[in-house]
């Protein structure tokens, strides 16, 4: 009689998978979630279209005099309002996309754990499938050894 062998069972030793963004916000800082907020707002349609309300206000008010010209044409004050908001939010935003960027290192680095981890599981799978469809193989060639036998003889009746 021939004895199948199969692999041993599988062992997980490796730790549970984990959620890298939660890993990371929980590490955040305070000056790290303001960047974030900062690149969020200043991104948005919400930002673009409030902005652009205010300075149509400003030029309105300004160039049509109805209330006191605080920033007469050509909006000189205006000019450096906004160069101010641009000195101050580019390195803001910048700050932001370096976190993402660390994070988005973190996170491939993880994507590439975890399918280091697949691929040894699948290995062991692949293993036990092969050695599965060997000991089919030899248990179809002694059910076809058995038959031939059988069919040698005379049934009983």
């Amino acid at each position: 009689m021939t004895l199948f062998r199969f692999p041993k069972p599988f062992q997980h030793d490796h730790p549970p998978v984990r959620d890298v963004s939660v890993v990371f916000d929980e590490e955040l800082t305070l000056a790290q979630r303001a960047s974030d907020l900062v690149a969020k707002t200043v991104g948005s349609w919400r930002f673009i279209i409030i902005q652009s309300v205010l300075l149509s206000i400003w030029v309105v008010l300004n160039a049509m005099a109805i209330v006191r010209q605080w920033d007469p044409y050509p909006f000189i004050l205006m000019n450096l309002v906004l160069s101010l908001q641009a000195a101050y939010t580019a390195p803001i935003i910048m700050m932001s996309q370096n976190r993402q960027a660390a994070h988005d290192r973190i996170e491939a680095h993880e994507d590439y754990l975890i399918n280091q981890k697949a691929e040894v599981e699948i290995r062991a799978i692949l293993d036990h499938l092969a050695a599965q469809d060997h000991a089919m193989e030899e248990m179809h060639q002694m059910m076809l050894k058995l038959m031939a036998t059988h069919q040698g003889r005379p049934q009983d009746g």
